[in-house]
């Protein structure tokens, strides 16, 4: 059994010198954004963007303005995939019930979903106006029942992008602005003067808003550390080099450091796919940043068995993992670490991205290992409650309690406990001492 490497990506070493050197810039713009609030959020947009309009908020004439330039066509686009991610929110909503059980008599314990009051959606959109992500985050968090949806979206162009408005619109957004990058997260989660701080933030985004999402981390909550786009194809013979290639490029494009990697068992596979990577690179528009990231991160990894594929994949643990082999289901039921699986050749890592109804934001940078993408129960905390209703659970409950404090030795706690045995259950428990057991009061 080998593992053969035909292509590497950068070392980690080298992704970690650009990690830093991210982390210190982003450090030291969220430090200026809190001391200078609208201030210094304004001066980024206009150095980052160009943009600095009258108010980043945009109002409601603004955003029916900005609708009204889309086609009847592109409206029931947008509308039909919001359908088919709510559909599938409300499913998974469905799945999240409310608990109350007597576990004893006079014992009731339970829990309740409790939608986060506030959150930030960012939407990318400075190379490409991602109008699907405004999906994937504020129909979401509207299934959810989240009382107050913010949504950032970077100018696209120099203005608002219509389609990205009308989708954050259209999913339930109840503040929509026109700002992006750290200066749009640091605004939603420190707040500024004109915008009221969020208690979550969501999205996806470039190296440095998934940065800042990591740093702010802690003062809100956040949905994952969702960065640069990563793909796995996992293929054997039963499918050819051309298909692939298309579905590695297909990511690559997303930026300059978007991972791409195809783990066969098919040597021929392998080196046909590398040929075809040329040669659609010579006729796709966004061959500048295909390339790049190909050329930098792209991997190819030629394995003996399935078995080698599947300990390739967990180890790499992708945000999308394409698996087209002649035993998907057995990918399906063996893996545990990636962020969405795309099972078949009829299907996508596009389909996924635009409109299927399954969410985009996925974990990277092997987060795959322990959570999972943004969905509907991201948005929802899950608070337990207790109560006694009877004299006799409390003295029971409080005997027990009264004594495992004082094996802790927390005599504090032992005498909540103690004072509920007394009053409840007419024990005389000494003060600071554990309530004696039923046995040895007999």
């Amino acid at each position: 059994m080998a593992i053969e490497y035909l292509k590497r990506g950068r070392s980690a070493s080298e992704r970690d010198d650009d990690d830093q050197k991210v982390r210190q810039s982003v450090e030291a713009t969220l430090k200026d954004i809190e001391a200078r609030g609208d201030a210094a959020v304004r001066e980024l947009s206009e150095k980052f963007d160009s943009y600095s309009p009258a108010a980043f908020r945009l109002s409601a004439d603004e955003i029916d303005a900005l609708i009204a330039e889309l086609s009847e066509q592109e409206i029931a686009d947008i509308k039909f995939a919001q359908e088919q991610v709510r559909t599938f929110a409300k499913a998974q909503r469905g799945t999240m019930l409310d608990l109350e059980i007597e576990t004893m008599p006079g014992v009731i314990l339970g829990h309740k979903n409790i939608p986060v009051q506030s959150v930030g959606c960012y939407v990318p959109g400075g190379k490409f106006p991602m109008v699907a992500s405004a999906h994937m985050s504020v129909v979401t968090a509207s299934v959810a029942g989240v009382p107050r949806i913010l949504a950032c979206t970077p100018p696209f162009k120099g203005r608002p992008n219509p389609g990205v408005i009308a989708a954050m619109h259209f999913g339930g957004a109840h503040e929509i602005y026109v700002l992006g990058g750290i200066q749009a997260i640091g605004a939603m989660a420190l707040g500024t003067e004109t915008m009221q701080p969020v208690d979550m933030l969501v999205g996806p985004g470039n190296a440095f808003v998934a940065e800042a999402k990591r740093q702010l981390f802690g003062r809100v909550g956040i949905d994952l550390f969702a960065g640069p786009t990563e793909t796995m194809v996992i293929a054997d013979e039963t499918v050819d080099a051309e298909l692939c290639a298309t579905d590695l490029l297909g990511q690559a494009e997303h930026g300059y450091n978007s991972p791409a990697v195809l783990v066969t068992n098919s040597r021929r596979l392998a080196e046909g796919t590398v040929a075809e990577i040329a040669r659609i690179l010579e006729i796709l528009p966004t061959a500048d940043t295909a390339a790049r990231s190909w050329e930098d991160y792209g991997e190819v990894v030629l394995c003996d068995t399935y078995e080698e594929m599947l300990a390739v994949a967990e180890d790499i643990a992708s945000e999308h993992v394409q698996v087209m082999t002649d035993r998907d289901d057995w990918f399906l039921d063996k893996m545990t670490a990636y962020g969405a699986l795309f099972l078949g050749p009829r299907t996508n890592v596009a389909n996924g991205d635009k409109v299927i109804g399954t969410n985009h934001t996925l974990p990277t940078r092997k987060a795959g290992r322990y959570t999972g993408g943004l969905w509907v129960g991201k948005f929802l905390k899950t608070h337990s409650y207790q109560k006694i209703t009877t004299d006799e659970a409390a003295a029971l409950v409080g005997a027990y309690g009264s004594r495992l404090c004082i094996l802790e030795g927390f005599v504090g706690h032992a005498e909540q406990c103690n004072i509920r045995v007394r009053r409840y259950g007419g024990i005389n428990v000494p003060y600071g001492e554990g309530a004696r057991s039923p046995d040895a009061v007999e």
